[in-house]
């Protein structure tokens, strides 16, 4: 055993002994951010903010290990600035600072416009922290949110473990991949079809129905970022066979908002709209991407992995959940 309690916050590798059947059970591992060491039980958060919880009694070996190793190719990036450039990409009607977390609000209008955004010190001890939070969105008569990460350098695996903590429960979880953009540029779909504009109109809105009603808080959100562009491809009737939405700023051209009708699936409609938005993208000095996606959307992860995307974190929204 080479780990003590004086590791927490450090990324561990364990071996501990499991129950079974089988008279001495057996050993398993498990590798993340060690978050807790207390009375016994160690926690330890894997890359997917799941948490698994040890018995001491239970450890046969475990080391402090580095974070995982570079990608060797497609772009480099710390959380800090893929974080911040996805927080521009989708901005809220509201904001204000809590320290250097930030309050969010849409009316409502997705988790990510309307949850706290923790990059950095709150100024305040983490229980008062919360408790601000829990009354910001109260006042607005909105649940409250915390958006947080796992899974590289410099991500929260403490304040997640905090938050489970303080009674706040993970409600929902995403990957954010990167990839190299010329490579989504330079793949041999048809665009001719794809028809780009500057502005959220009907007939997108349509496809997208990610709300009950369009309201001026969904085309706030929808139309904020740095350089926006939608992106559409005729259907039969009044509603697009495909959409897409990209966000350039800077090096970076975060793709959002992929969809496609589902009886058109599987003709590469989805391959045509992130084409011809990435080369949107590069025409305007992007040289990586980023994306978001869930976990259980095997489709998106199928097409995005044939791009070149690989996973960078994961990202969590936490509710605070009333007793």
């Amino acid at each position: 055993m080479r780990i003590t309690g004086a590791d927490v916050g450090k990324r561990v590798s364990v071996r501990y002994v499991t129950d079974s059947a089988e008279p001495g059970g057996k050993f398993t591992d498990a590798v993340g951010v060690l978050t807790s060491w207390d009375a016994g039980v160690l926690l330890i958060t894997r890359k997917s903010g799941e948490t698994v919880r040890i018995a001491e009694s239970s450890l046969a070996a475990g080391k402090v290990v580095p974070g995982a190793p570079a990608r060797r190719r497609g772009p480099s990036a710390t959380f800090a600035e893929l974080a911040r450039a996805t927080a521009r990409a989708w901005q809220p009607v509201e904001s204000e600072p809590l320290g250097e977390w930030t309050l969010r609000a849409a009316d409502g209008f997705t988790r990510r416009a309307n949850s706290a955004l923790p990059l950095g010190d709150p100024g305040l001890p983490v229980a008062e922290a919360l408790t601000h939070v829990r009354a910001w969105y109260a006042a607005r008569k909105l649940p409250a949110y915390i958006q947080t990460a796992t899974g590289a350098e410099g991500t929260q695996e403490l304040l997640c473990a905090a938050l489970d903590r303080h009674g706040w429960h993970r409600e929902v979880s995403a990957e954010v991949r990167i990839a190299a953009l010329a490579p989504i540029g330079d793949l041999d779909a048809d665009v001719s079809a794809v028809r780009l504009s500057r502005t959220v109109e009907e007939p997108w809105l349509r496809r997208y129905q990610r709300f009950q009603e369009a309201g001026p808080a969904v085309r706030s959100v929808l139309a904020s970022g740095p350089s926006v562009w939608f992106a559409s491809v005729t259907g039969t009737g009044e509603v697009p066979a495909a959409i897409g939405r990209l966000v350039v700023d800077g090096r970076w051209a975060g793709f959002m908002a992929v969809e496609v009708d589902p009886d058109q699936r599987r003709r590469g409609l989805a391959t045509s709209v992130m084409t011809a938005l990435a080369r949107q993208a590069l025409d305007e000095g992007a040289s990586a991407a980023w994306l978001q996606v869930e976990a259980d959307n095997d489709g998106a992860r199928a097409l995005y992995d044939g791009m070149g995307f690989a996973s960078h974190h994961h990202y969590h929204h936490y509710r605070w959940a009333e007793a």
